[in-house]
């Protein structure tokens, strides 16, 4: 099946095939079905967003209140996405993925609303994400891209930030008394 299940709930691997001919390649962004069988539910998308980000750019974690599916059509990208929903069993957990328009590489990720994501550029790269709102600035959040609890071991300790994603707080400051950052 093209889309796959993850250990973090709500977390999809999108994977469909690319076709290949003298004119150049095909292949699906999304395919309706395939998500809300995969989800249980029908997917709903309401706005597209796409992103360029330079060399070195880490761009995250943030936390929105929709649901958002990721493709990155040109580059290289570092994706992690972390569970910090926290009523969630994975709580804490974070999975890494290197998206990219590279053979071999993947290239789209579904991602339920509440997770949050971040992403790194190893080179110039197209981040297009689809989302099932419409953008507002309410109910968005954040936490620091180098959280000690999610422990990502992102390609660069020193990233280029936009001063909103440098002062994200912790999951420690926003969860002070949750058993798992005990």
């Amino acid at each position: 099946m093209p889309v796959l299940s993850t250990s973090i709930s709500g977390l999809l691997v999108v994977t469909w095939d690319m076709r290949h001919d003298e004119r150049g390649y095909f292949k699906q962004t999304y395919q309706h079905g395939e998500l809300a069988q995969a989800l249980g539910r029908e997917p709903r998308l309401r706005q597209g967003n796409h992103s360029r980000s330079r060399a070195k750019v880490l761009r995250g974690f943030h936390i929105e209140p929709w649901d958002k599916l990721i493709y990155v059509p040109r580059g290289l990208a570092t994706c992690v996405v972390a569970d910090v929903r926290p009523d969630s069993l994975t709580f804490g957990t974070s999975l890494q993925f290197l998206l990219g328009d590279s053979p071999g590489r993947l290239d789209r990720l579904f991602i339920h609303r509440g997770l949050a994501n971040a992403f790194y550029s190893h080179a110039e790269t197209d981040y297009l994400n689809d989302v099932s709102e419409e953008y507002t600035p309410k109910g968005r959040g954040g936490v620091a891209w180098n959280d000690p609890h999610l422990n990502v071991s992102w390609p660069d300790t020193a990233p280029i930030l936009s001063d909103a994603d440098r002062q994200q707080p912790t999951l420690s400051t926003l969860f002070p008394r949750h058993p798992f950052l005990a």
